[in-house]
């Protein structure tokens, strides 16, 4: 089963500072029959004008992940951990038993673009945890990088939850395919470009989930860039 997700069919939050889309019901959008895909709770599609962000605030027993598309995303939390993540930064932050943290755009006058991403974890109440690592354009490019696991394998980050995410750069006739375990779908978001997912035309924005199907199919990019979550459903 193949169904398309629209990008002018999220959830639309414009606060002025922030403007955000929802491909999932999250804050003042609820659309139940968009909630959550298997264990993916969140993608939130977030644009902060220079200077401002979110002031600390607290999460528990959530796997975030933020994968910044431009600007710079500055992050400090209660662990002690601080940083300023550009494009190709990727970071996971598990929230485990509590931890308090902030996000604002680091430049003045730049906007910060990133997707924000909640995944609900096999385990709750676990010792709150940070990583990030930076992954090139060249790593991504006509094929599909393993960014996040469950084991870490490969340089990824490590979830604790049994869910893969892919990114990958695509264009002319760059062409990539994920095997599907039986059990498992993918939800596959397109950070920006067009391309073509099993047969399907995607453009900047939109989404494709994918159940009871053999494979992902990436193919026809048009610089495009892609997200692929591979997920018990």
């Amino acid at each position: 089963m193949l169904q398309i997700r629209k990008s002018n069919t999220r959830g639309q939050a414009n606060h002025g500072w922030l403007n955000s889309q929802h491909t999932f019901s999250f804050a003042n959008y609820y659309d139940p029959r968009y909630t959550s895909f298997g264990p993916l709770r969140v993608i939130n599609e977030d644009k902060v004008i220079g200077g401002q962000g979110f002031g600390t605030h607290s999460h528990s027993n959530m796997e975030i992940v933020s994968y910044v598309l431009g600007g710079a995303l500055e992050h400090k939390d209660s662990m002690g951990t601080g940083s300023v993540l550009r494009y190709g930064d990727v970071q996971r932050m598990s929230a485990g038993s509590g931890v308090s943290h902030s996000e604002f755009n680091h430049s003045a006058d730049e906007t910060l673009h990133f997707l924000q991403i909640w995944l609900f974890p096999e385990v709750e109440g676990i010792p709150p945890s940070y990583e990030e690592t930076h992954f090139t354009p060249e790593s991504k490019r006509g094929q599909l990088r393993l960014i996040v696991s469950e084991d870490g394998r490969d340089g990824s980050l490590k979830i604790h939850q049994n869910a893969r995410i892919y990114a990958g750069l695509f264009d002319g006739d760059e062409q990539a395919r994920l095997e599907l375990a039986p059990g498992r779908g993918s939800y596959v978001q397109v950070a920006r470009g067009q391309v073509k997912v099993n047969g399907i035309t995607l453009d900047t924005g939109d989404a494709l989930q994918i159940r009871d199907e053999a494979q992902v199919t990436i193919e026809n990019g048009r610089d495009a860039e892609v997200l692929v979550f591979d997920l018990a459903v």
